[in-house]
């Protein structure tokens, strides 16, 4: 039995699987606009497993499976015996014997690991504490829609060095675009945690301001995470300048957008005027995660797809 593959962290695959990733997602989504049916993983199940509450890793997974022709399974950690003790090894070795992919939605980037090591099925990272690879996924499918080609371009990444700034940063290297991140002082990107493996895609700046200046892609995330929410005032006042705005907007290149990976608390890390205004493709950003992991999914699955043979 061949080793399956999985997705664990962006670096895990190459540009020119990119390349293809982002072509078929393109294809796939065509499809779906024009409600021809595309069911090349009928009769394969997908278990979802979270730790951490979702409403768009579940609902673009769940549907894309079931777009695909497929079926999902959802499993939450305090209904099932993951959530009372059993070994993450052991359920692996089950879960994996009764399904064909596997979705989680975790803490520790160690513990998806752990999981994949031992699954017989390709394992996709749905979010960790580290990364969250399938989200980045969609940004830069949508930036390709939105404005050609992300190689060469920069991309400002301004607020907390969370899981989503570790992607992006992963990303630039893969993927060859600069990525600017502006963070309070004691929120610095941690080169290590990030999973950097160098360093000529990313450069920090203590103002925000000037890490929009010229940029063709600003985003930014929630200043408390998940599993931070006991910081949520010290944050506060510790991000107070961090907010995305009209300004930031206007420093940028005249084409840049705006993404958020959402949910966005408005008046905090970004304006009312920038999320809900012409540069913000917030929408189809959301949106795009239900098409670029359903060509990631198929990719994992079944491997590339020749398009006359689609």
């Amino acid at each position: 039995m061949n080793a399956p593959r999985h997705y664990l962290q962006f670096k895990d695959f190459s540009r020119a699987e990119y390349d293809y990733l982002f072509s078929r997602t393109r294809w796939i989504k065509d499809r779906f606009k024009r409600y021809e049916p595309h069911h090349p993983l009928f009769d394969r199940t997908l278990v979802m497993i979270f730790e951490k509450a979702s409403t768009r890793t579940r609902l673009s997974f769940e549907a894309g499976m079931q777009q695909l022709g497929g079926s999902a399974i959802y499993l939450n950690t305090r209904d099932s015996q993951l959530g009372r003790g059993e070994p993450v090894e052991d359920a692996a070795q089950v879960i994996s014997r009764m399904s064909d992919i596997v979705m989680i939605r975790t803490f520790e980037q160690s513990i998806i690991e752990r999981f994949a090591e031992y699954s017989r099925v390709p394992v996709v990272n749905g979010l960790t504490n580290e990364y969250h690879p399938c989200q980045i996924l969609a940004d830069i499918f949508t930036f390709i829609e939105h404005r050609g080609p992300i190689q060469g371009k920069t991309v400002a990444w301004v607020g907390d060095s969370n899981n989503v700034c570790n992607t992006w940063l992963q990303a630039a290297e893969v993927l060859d675009f600069q990525v600017r991140v502006s963070t309070p002082p004691g929120y610095e990107v941690e080169p290590e945690r990030a999973g950097l493996y160098g360093t000529g895609h990313f450069v920090h700046f203590d103002d925000p301001m000037e890490a929009c200046r010229g940029a063709d892609l600003v985003t930014t995330d929630v200043w408390t995470s998940m599993g931070f929410e006991a910081e949520n005032e010290e944050r506060m006042r510790d991000f107070a300048d961090w907010q995305v705005d009209e300004d930031m907007m206007k420093v940028a290149n005249p084409g840049a957008v705006f993404m958020h990976c959402l949910p966005a608390h408005r008046g905090e890390e970004v304006s009312a005027d920038v999320i809900d205004g012409p540069q913000s493709v917030v929408w189809d950003e959301a949106e795009n995660r239900l098409h670029v992991q359903k060509a990631l999914m198929e990719f994992l699955l079944i491997g590339k797809v020749d398009k006359d043979r689609s």
